[in-house]
C-alpha cells in the first residue's frame, strides 16, 4: 500500500518552532510530526510513501537518511514553488501510477500536521466497498470551514463560518438536506483521480473535489467522530497533543 504525506507547507502558524526547521521536524512528546505520521501509516500496512518538501527540504532528506527511512521506501517530491495540497498531489502522480497492476490500488493522503487514532484500515474498506473516487475523513466538530454532504454522504458543497448565519453555503449539486462536517486532513483516493482533476499548477484539493462532485463523481464522507484527532498547526496544539500522548488519550500516535 502507498501513501503521501503532505509536508511542504511553511508552517507559519507554528512559528517560532519552524524558524529553523520544516514543520515536519517539529517534535511532539519527543517524536517528530513526520515520524508520527509515518509510524501510523506503517502500522496500517503502508510500505511506500512519498513526502512533498519545500521549506528546509534538505533537513528532511538528512533526517530520513539518518533514520533509514523508518524501514520504508520513501520518495521525496520537491516543490521549488509551493503547489498547495492539490498541486502537490498532482506533482506526485508518477509515484502512484508506476506499475500497471499497482497503479489501480487506492492510496492514503495524510497531512503531516495532524495526529489521530482514525482507523485507516476501516476507512480503506469503506472506500473500496463504496467504489469512491475520494473518501474524506470528517467529524462533527467546530471549524471555520465546513464541507457539506448530502443524506448519502456525498460531497455537495462547502460553507465558511462556524454558524449558518455567518455565511451562505456554496452548493455544487442539489441536496434535499445537508450536513456540515469538518475535514480531518486524511483522505483515501483512487488513482483515477489524476485523470479527472483538471486544475493545473498550485491549487487546493478542496475546490477540485467540489468540481468533481458537481460532475457526479463519488466524493464520500467517512465519519470519524469516535476517534481522537488534533490539528498541530499551532504551538499550543503541540503542547496539548504531547499531554494527550503522555496520558494515553491519543493511543495511536
Amino acid at each position: 500500500m502507498k501513501a503521501m504525506v503532505l509536508a511542504a507547507g511553511l508552517g507559519t502558524r507554528l512559528r517560532p518552532l519552524t524558524d529553523d526547521r520544516p514543520k515536519a521536524l517539529v517534535t511532539v512528546a519527543g517524536r517528530t510530526l513526520l515520524e508520527i505520521a509515518l509510524s501510523r501509516l506503517r502500522a496500517f500496512g503502508v510500505r511506500e510513501v512519498i513526502v512533498n518538501t519545500h521549506h528546509y527540504a534538505d533537513m528532511i532528506v538528512q533526517y530520513l537518511r539518518a533514520n533509514n527511512n523508518f524501514g520504508m521506501r520513501i520518495e521525496l517530491s520537491r516543490e521549488e514553488v509551493l503547489l498547495d495540497t492539490g498541486g502537490g498531489l498532482k506533482h506526485a502522480a508518477w509515484f502512484f501510477l508506476e506499475g500497471s497492476a499497482r497503479s489501480q490500488e487506492p492510496f492514503i493522503v495524510h497531512n503531516v500536521d495532524v495526529v489521530s487514532t482514525i482507523d485507516l484500515a476501516r476507512m480503506m474498506r469503506f472506500h473500496v466497498e463504496h467504489a469512491a473516487l475520494a473518501t474524506l475523513a470528517v467529524q462533527d466538530r467546530a471549524t471555520s470551514r465546513y464541507l457539506l454532504f448530502d443524506q448519502h454522504g456525498q460531497l455537495c458543497g462547502r460553507r465558511a463560518g462556524q454558524t449558518v448565519e455567518e455565511a451562505q453555503p456554496e452548493l455544487v449539486r442539489p441536496a434535499a438536506a445537508v450536513q456540515a462536517l469538518a475535514f480531518s486532513g486524511i483522505h483515501i483516493l483512487s488513482p483515477r483521480i489524476f485523470a479527472t482533476i483538471e486544475e493545473e499548477g498550485a491549487f487546493s484539493i478542496i475546490p477540485a473535489y467540489l468540481h468533481l462532485a458537481a460532475k457526479e463523481e463519488k466524493i464520500l464522507a467517512f465519519r470519524a467522530d469516535e476517534y481522537y484527532w488534533r490539528d498541530l498547526g499551532r504551538p499550543q496544539s503541540i503542547l496539548q497533543a504531547a499531554l494527550d500522548i503522555d496520558s494515553g488519550t491519543c493511543t495511536g500516535a
